[in-house]
C-alpha cells in the first residue's frame, strides 16, 4: 500500500428479493451490522485497507407482477458511521412475490450503474454485486406491455445496457467491477462473456443461492 494514498470503495448490492431468495437475504440481514468490520478484516488479511466505504442496496422483484413492491432503492450509506441505517434498510427486505421465473434484474443493474458514485480518494473502486437465482426479462418487453411504476430512463435493450457499462459517462473504466451470482441463463452468461471487468459465480436456478455463505460474499469483494 502506498504511503499517504487514500482508497475509496463504493459497493451497490442488487438483491433478488423474490420468494426463493429468503436464505440469502437472511445471510445479508444477519451480517449487515458487522459488514464493515468483517470486510476490513478480510481486506487486512490481503494487505489492503479501505479509507472510505459506502454501500447502497437495490432490492428487486418483477416489475410486471409486483407493482410498487418491484424495486426498493437505498441511498449510499457511509460505513461504519451509518451502519444502523444500512442494517435497518436491509432488515426491511422480505423474500416475496416474483410471478414467473424471470425477474427484472436488468433494470436493477441499470439502476446500479446509474448510481451517484463517489469521486473522492486517490484510488477508487466502484463495485456492483448482483445476486439472483433467476433469468431476467428482456428490456424490450416494456414495448409490449408498459407496467405501472416502470422506472424512467431504462436502456431499450441489452446492447444499450452494455454501452452504459462499457462507456465512461456512468462509471470509471479503471475502477468499475461487476460480480454476478446468477444462473447460466439469459442474460447473465452473455454479460459475463462480453462485459469487461465482470465475473460470474454460477448459481442454481430456483434455489435461492443456498450454497452462498458469508465468506463467499466477502472474499470476491476483497479481491
Amino acid at each position: 500500500m502506498q504511503q499517504g494514498v487514500t482508497y475509496s470503495v463504493d459497493i451497490v448490492f442488487c438483491i433478488d428479493s423474490t420468494g426463493s431468495m429468503q436464505g440469502l437475504i437472511n445471510t445479508v440481514k444477519s451480517n449487515a451490522l458487522r459488514f464493515h468490520d468483517d470486510l476490513q478484516h478480510t481486506m487486512e488479511e490481503k494487505g489492503k485497507m479501505i479509507d472510505d466505504l459506502r454501500v447502497r442496496v437495490i432490492a428487486f422483484r418483477d416489475l410486471y407482477v409486483d407493482g410498487t413492491e418491484s424495486m426498493r432503492e437505498s441511498p449510499f450509506f457511509r460505513l461504519p458511521e451509518q451502519r444502523e441505517e444500512f442494517s435497518s434498510f436491509v432488515s426491511a427486505i422480505n423474500a416475496d412475490g416474483g410471478g414467473d421465473e424471470a425477474e427484472t434484474g436488468l433494470e436493477a443493474l441499470a439502476t446500479a450503474i446509474n448510481s451517484d458514485w463517489s469521486s473522492s480518494g486517490d484510488k477508487r473502486r466502484e463495485l456492483i454485486v448482483l445476486w439472483t437465482d433467476a433469468s431476467a426479462h428482456p428490456l424490450e418487453r416494456v414495448n409490449e406491455e408498459q407496467p405501472p411504476h416502470y422506472p424512467a430512463g431504462m436502456p431499450k435493450n441489452l446492447n444499450d445496457l452494455t454501452d452504459m457499462w462499457e462507456g465512461q459517462s456512468h462509471m470509471s473504466s479503471s475502477a468499475k467491477r461487476l460480480i454476478l451470482y446468477a444462473p447460466d441463463s439469459y442474460p447473465w452468461t452473455d454479460i459475463e462473456m462480453h462485459w469487461t471487468n465482470t465475473i460470474q459465480y454460477a448459481s442454481k436456478a430456483g434455489e435461492g443461492l443456498s450454497d452462498v455463505d458469508y465468506g463467499t460474499i466477502l472474499d470476491p469483494i476483497a479481491q
